[in-house]
């Protein structure tokens, strides 16, 4: 199972029996069996039927829609929902159960602590240079790892993130070359290439998070650890946090092995933005690195949806016929 990036001008889909046809400028240039489409991520101007559409969700695959030059804004097509309601129901239960919902958040941010603290270490074996920062930032990680108690409301457990997230961006900063500008994370636009390197996986792994929950019958919107906002996946929000080092580590790894470099960028009004080769060598490695993340959010939301059930109100098996 694989994913399409589209993101050159002039292509279009159609649908050809069991695949689809990939059309650039109305010539047909490739073949690809649905069975082996996990997701579509479109980021260009491109043309799709609503037989390319349907038959997509008949086939599980995802698609996801990045609008705008700088692919800010997010669409997704989910595929078919899960039968069971079950799992939703008991969601919604568990989500009005303040002391559920405190465990829920102290587990994530816990995790999300102790993966920035592994990534840490593992920075550190490869630049001893940056000994003073990378060691102050794990002291402070593991000072607050230690503070972390699921019987804490989830406002204090906020507060401890927020302090790991500015004691950890204070040493990833400095892994980085000086001439790529990057001092601090910042997006909406990302001012510099690792910032918009970082803002581009995490929304496509924030996309994987709302399809695995989709998958399983949970309801994307309603989080835990994220307030339920308008217009916002908070579940998946949830779900992506303590993987966010991981691809903190990778964007790294892909500056550090120059597959990405300052010259893959341009600027356009304040943001920086990726341009077309880069894009290309980005999606590549991409999707390299996501499967695993999104087998694990998937094996993730199955369980979570497993034990949600047994929180869930009676629900017949199915309704009577009229």
């Amino acid at each position: 199972m694989g994913t399409l990036y589209l993101d050159r001008k002039g292509l279009e889909l159609r649908l050809d029996g069991a695949a689809i046809a990939l059309y650039e400028n109305g010539e047909r240039e490739r073949t690809l069996p649905l069975a082996l489409l996990d997701r579509v991520v479109i980021r260009a101007e491109t043309k799709l039927g609503s037989g390319v559409v349907g038959a997509l969700a008949d086939a599980g695959a995802g698609l996801t829609v990045l609008a705008g030059r700088r692919g800010e804004r997010v669409a997704h097509l989910l595929g078919r929902p899960h039968n069971d309601l079950r799992a939703r129901l008991g969601q919604y239960a568990v989500l009005s159960d303040a002391a559920a919902r405190s465990r829920w958040s102290a587990r994530l941010v816990g995790d999300k602590l102790r993966a920035q603290a592994r990534f840490l270490r593992h920075a550190l074996a490869g630049r001893p240079d940056r000994r003073k920062p990378l060691t102050d930032a794990l002291g402070t990680l593991e000072n607050l790892v230690a503070k972390v108690d699921p019987g804490l409301p989830v406002d204090v457990l906020r507060g401890f993130e927020g302090a790991g997230a500015a004691a950890y961006f204070a040493a990833y900063v400095t892994l980085f070359a000086e001439s790529l500008g990057f001092t601090r994370r910042a997006r909406r636009p990302p001012p510099d290439p690792v910032n918009a390197g970082l803002s581009l996986a995490y929304v496509l792994l924030h996309g994987e998070a709302v399809r695995a929950a989709w998958g399983a019958g949970l309801d994307p919107l309603l989080g835990f650890y994220h307030a339920p906002a308008f217009g916002r996946e908070s579940l998946a929000s949830d779900l992506i946090e303590p993987l966010r080092p991981r691809v903190d580590a990778w964007v790294w790894e892909m500056f550090r092995s120059r597959t990405l470099r300052a010259e893959s960028f341009s600027t356009d009004n304040g943001a920086c933005l990726l341009g077309k080769a880069g894009r290309a060598d980005y999606y590549v490695a991409y999707d390299a690195f996501a499967r695993p993340l999104g087998r694990l959010l998937r094996r993730q939301c199955r369980a979570l949806a497993k034990g949600f059930v047994a929180a869930a109100p009676f629900v017949a098996d199915r309704e009577e016929d009229a």
